[in-house]
């Protein structure tokens, strides 16, 4: 008798030609070559043209008859941003646009890509702000070079726009045609970063893979990328932090493992979704000016505490309870037979982990009990879809009061 297939239905959506390894940025050069001549580079404010990679690339660019044009992001981006780009440069002969920098220039890049042909406002693609017309394209192509472990930007269709303030929101324009043509993803290019940056990036990867690993659009592509990624950043994160600042040989190893940490994550979550740290994140990213990966790192402990208990409470053969402990005992690199020793040693070491990253509690930014309201309500997005488990506002609400 034919036995049933292990494997529910699943989908795989679009994905970047991934060049992955220590040297990969020399490929740049050669990739542009093959789309034309007229290249737009987006990078963040200043970080990355104070490197011998940026004088590089200049070189390169002229010595090889490229026309070179440039635009910067400080911060997060903005619609402002995106369509103030646009405008500048829709009539420059573009033939690509490279994204080189963190999740913010990465996310504009992309955006910009998207919209340099179509010339519409980023507004009429934003879910949840606009008239959220369908995306027809076309988008100029498009080549991710990330110099943070983090976002994973790099592996997604989501170019994440926010608008901050008190009727501030945080959206994104999605669509298969903004993946990246090709992602470069060289360890090298994170050298330099500094702790505060390695901690909150590296939380954001961290939260993305556990979220995606105990999301409800799991699958067994996902899960075996989610594993490999989990024990990197359990290899990575701590070591690279507490070394940040010392010999690039030193780190080689911590970077390149939390690189690859940061592009599986980023390939998981465009794949299965995200969870509830991720809803609650983007209200609080666009109503306060706390940077992402610190919200991933303040409130995962929480988060996982709270999703736990809630599927004790009202849903125990859930099957995520599984998974938080078999993850537990991936980060503690123990077997732990007793499900409820799991449960709470895995608590116990995200929280030892947030406070050993030195991650700030959300009253740094001026994030006060009178705010959990308007944060909740705002907080019902399509990460909080696929949680494991339906929270309540109330149990939302303990989550933010946790780290206050």
């Amino acid at each position: 008798m034919e036995m049933p297939s292990p494997f529910a239905p699943f989908t795989i959506g679009r994905l970047p030609r991934v060049h992955f390894g220590v040297g990969v940025f020399a490929r740049l050069p050669g990739l542009l070559a093959g789309y034309g001549r007229g290249v737009l580079l987006v990078t963040g404010s200043q970080s990355f043209q104070a490197t011998a990679n940026w004088v590089w690339l200049e070189t390169e660019l002229r010595d090889h008859g490229f026309t070179r044009f440039h635009v910067t992001v400080p911060g997060e981006p903005s619609p402002e941003l995106v369509d103030m780009a646009v405008q500048q440069h829709a009539e420059e002969a573009i033939d690509v646009v490279v994204g080189i920098g963190g999740g913010s220039a990465l996310d504009a890049a992309k955006a910009i890509a998207g919209l340099l042909r179509v010339g519409d406002p980023v507004t009429d693609y934003l879910k949840g702000v606009g008239p959220e017309k369908p995306y027809a394209g076309p988008a100029v192509p498009f080549i991710a070079v990330p110099t943070t472990a983090g976002t994973g930007s790099e592996a997604t269709k989501n170019a994440v726009l926010s608008r901050q303030g008190a009727e501030g929101f945080k959206k994104s324009f999605r669509d298969d045609r903004l993946v990246a043509e090709h992602a470069l993803v060289d360890p090298d290019l994170l050298i330099g970063c500094p702790p505060e940056l390695i901690a909150a990036n590296g939380m954001d990867a961290l939260t993305q893979l556990i979220e995606s690993w105990t999301s409800l659009r799991a699958s067994p592509f996902t899960d075996a990328l989610a594993l490999s990624g989990l024990e990197a950043a359990r290899d990575g994160l701590l070591p690279w932090y507490s070394r940040a600042g010392e010999a690039a040989e030193i780190t080689e190893a911590a970077r390149s493992r939390m690189a690859w940490a940061s592009l599986v994550s980023g390939i998981t979550l465009a794949q299965a979704g995200l969870g509830a740290v991720h809803g609650l994140a983007s209200p609080l990213g666009a109503f306060f000016p706390i940077p992402h990966g610190v919200v991933c790192g303040t409130l995962l402990a929480e988060a996982t505490a709270i999703n736990i208990r809630a599927m004790r409470e009202r849903d125990r053969h859930n099957p995520a309870l599984a998974r938080y402990a078999r993850l537990a005992e991936l980060l503690l690199e123990t077997p732990l037979r007793d499900p409820e020793q799991a449960w709470a040693l895995l608590v116990e070491r995200l929280r030892a982990w947030s406070e050993h990253l030195k991650l700030p509690r959300l009253s740094a930014y001026g994030i006060g009990e009178a705010d959990l309201d308007r944060i909740v309500a705002h907080a019902r997005g399509s990460s909080m879809r696929t949680n494991p488990i339906e929270l309540s506002d109330e149990e939302l609400r303990e989550i933010l009061r946790r780290r206050l």
